[in-house]
């Protein structure tokens, strides 16, 4: 008997965060659900990160699923912005990792690879080709909730292809994975976590 799974996709954001479900048995998926987290009436950049824990582990406790994927940053010239960006990404991941849910990271371009086969698509066309993939009668107005949907579609298309992403599967990974090597006496030094991006 196939094992069913569910992931759930996320990209977070500090004005609207999007979100997706899908169901997977073998190698079959189905769609279950999508929506959005609208923050742009909140002007408290700090209520917007407790509304999207919040929202996150509403989302965990009532649909149960076994893996998170969620959109990793992507790099502009609005720094601000990308220290606000970042913050809402790593409250989502807090939330998982709090309930112990294996998550991967997905870059942008590498969800719009596995969705269209082109890493520069257009939102319109993803969200198109997961219409077409998942069977959906109509799009909604808003396409936040789509680019949920795609990491999570993402995260299935790349199952057991750990170099596609980061993963971590709690909070011991996510230190063990982010923090300073071990000195050269094999003492290792204090966990620091480094939240730089690694090349390679």
């Amino acid at each position: 008997m196939s094992k069913e799974k569910i992931i759930l996709g996320i990209d977070p954001g500090t004005t609207i965060m999007g979100f997706g479900l899908i169901k997977v048995v073998g190698k079959n998926m189905t769609f279950l659900q999508l929506n959005e987290l609208d923050l742009k009436k909140y002007d408290d950049h700090y209520l917007k990160l407790k509304l999207i824990f919040e929202r996150t582990i509403e989302l965990i406790d009532t649909h149960h699923p076994d893996e998170i994927a969620i959109e990793a940053p992507f790099f502009g010239k609005n720094v601000q912005s990308m220290l606000k960006l970042g913050r809402a990404q790593g409250v989502a991941m807090a939330a998982g990792l709090s309930r112990e849910i294996p998550i991967t990271e997905y870059a942008p371009r590498k969800i719009k690879m596995a969705i269209t086969g082109n890493g520069n698509a257009s939102k319109e066309q993803v969200a198109k080709m997961l219409q077409s993939l998942l069977g959906l009668k109509t799009l909604p107005k808003n396409l936040d909730s789509m680019d949920g949907l795609a990491a999570a579609v993402c995260h299935f298309y790349n199952d057991g292809k750990i170099e596609i992403g980061k993963s971590y599967t709690g909070w011991a990974a996510f230190v063990k994975q982010n923090s300073a090597p071990t000195s050269k006496g094999g003492v290792k030094n204090n966990p620091i976590v480094d939240l730089r991006k690694k090349k390679g």
